[in-house]
C-alpha cells in the first residue's frame, strides 16, 4: 500500500487540531512512508536519525519532510541546534500514524487468518456480570462448534457495550438493561442474581439472607463506577434517602473478593462468582432479599435489516428464539 487519500472526514480531526491551515484538495494523498518518516523523527529527534531508520537518504527524507508541512500547512518540527523538536500539529499527527499503523495491523492480520482457513471473526464485548456468570461456557460451545471463526471478547461497563455495539466497534454485546441507546435490538439472555459477600466473622454472617438496608450500615466493596450493579446500589441508596459508603471501588471481582476478606467491607456482585469465592477465600455469601436482585442479561446488536452470517449464528446458538 504505497499511500492513501485524505477524506474530508480526516482532514477535519486534522484541521481541529491545527494540522492543516491551509485549504487542500479533496483528494490529497499521502504515503506511508512519509507518515512512518515523520513518527521515526519525532522518535529520535533526529532527521538524519529518522532517515536512516526509514532507509531514506537524508535529501529524499528533507524533501519528503518538506513538501508534507507544505501540503498540511503547518510546520511539524522546529529545527535546534541538536536536533529537531515536535510541535504541537506534529504531536497531533503522529498520533493519528499510530492509530493508522494499529489499524494496518490489524487489517493485515485478519486477512492472513483467512488465509489460514478463519471464516469470520466475531467482537463481543459484554459487562463483568456477564463474563463471570454465564457467558463463558456459551462460548466455549460456540467456539467448538465453529472452529473456523475468529473470537474476542472485551469487558467493559453495561453503557460501555451498548455504545460499543451502537457504533459498530463490537457485533454483538451482552449486559443488563437498563437500555441507553436505542440504535441496537435485543434478546433475553440469560437471568442471573446479586448475592451479598461478607468477611467470616462479620455481625451479618450468622444470616442466610440481608436486605439492601442492612448493607447500608456497612462499608461497601464494589466495581469501578459505571459497573451496573455498583449505579443501581447508588440509585437504591438514593430512593431510600441514604448514602452508599461506597469506600473502595476496584476493577474484578477478585479483588473485591480479596478485600472484603480482608475485612474492607461486603460486596454485592453476581451469584455464580460469589459462591465460586466462597470456596476461595475466608468469605460467606448471602441472599440478597430484593426484587432488584434478580437480573437479566440481554444479548444486543445492531439495528440493521439483515444481520452478517456469523453475528446471525451466534445470536442464534445463544437465544434460539426469542423470550
Amino acid at each position: 500500500m504505497r499511500g492513501f487519500i485524505i477524506r474530508e472526514g480526516l482532514f477535519e480531526k486534522l484541521r481541529f487540531y491545527g494540522l492543516a491551515a491551509k485549504p487542500y484538495a479533496p483528494s490529497m494523498r499521502l504515503d506511508l512512508t512519509t507518515l512512518n518518516l515523520v513518527l521515526a523523527i519525532e522518535q529520535t529527534r533526529s532527521i538524519t536519525r529518522g532517515a536512516q531508520q526509514e532507509h531514506l537518504a537524508l535529501a529524499a527524507a528533507s524533501k519528503r519532510l518538506s513538501d508534507l508541512e507544505s501540503r498540511l500547512g503547518v510546520q511539524l518540527f522546529e529545527r535546534r541546534a541538536r536536533g529537531v523538536e515536535p510541535t504541537e500539529a506534529c504531536r497531533a499527527l503522529v498520533r493519528h500514524i499510530r492509530t493508522l499503523n494499529a489499524s494496518l495491523h490489524a487489517l493485515e492480520s485478519e486477512v492472513v487468518e483467512f488465509a489460514r482457513g478463519i471464516k469470520g471473526h466475531l467482537r463481543i464485548a459484554a459487562n463483568a456480570g456477564a463474563i463471570a456468570e454465564c457467558l463463558p461456557p456459551d462460548l466455549a460451545a460456540f467456539s467448538a462448534k465453529h472452529p473456523q471463526i475468529r473470537i474476542s471478547l472485551e469487558d467493559m461497563t453495561s453503557s460501555e457495550v451498548q455504545q460499543a455495539v451502537a457504533e459498530g466497534r463490537a457485533d454483538v454485546g451482552v449486559f443488563t438493561p437498563p437500555m441507553l441507546d436505542n440504535r441496537i435490538d435485543t434478546r433475553l439472555y440469560a437471568a442471573g442474581r446479586l448475592a451479598v459477600l461478607v468477611p467470616r466473622g462479620h455481625a451479618l454472617t450468622e444470616r442466610k439472607s440481608v436486605s439492601f438496608d442492612d448493607l447500608l450500615e456497612h462499608d461497601i466493596v464494589g466495581l469501578h463506577a459505571g459497573a451496573s450493579a455498583q449505579e443501581l446500589m447508588h440509585e437504591q441508596a438514593l430512593a431510600r434517602g441514604r448514602t452508599l459508603k461506597a469506600r473502595w471501588q476496584v476493577r474484578g471481582f477478585d479483588a473485591i473478593a480479596q478485600l472484603v476478606e480482608a475485612g474492607m467491607g461486603v460486596a454485592v456482585l453476581p451469584d455464580a462468582p460469589a459462591q465460586r469465592f466462597a470456596q476461595v477465600f475466608a468469605v460467606r455469601t448471602l441472599r440478597l432479599e430484593e426484587s432488584w436482585a434478580r437480573r437479566d442479561y440481554v444479548l444486543g446488536v445492531a439495528r440493521v435489516e439483515r444481520l452478517p452470517t456469523v453475528v446471525q449464528r451466534f445470536v442464534d446458538a445463544l437465544c434460539p428464539k426469542e423470550k
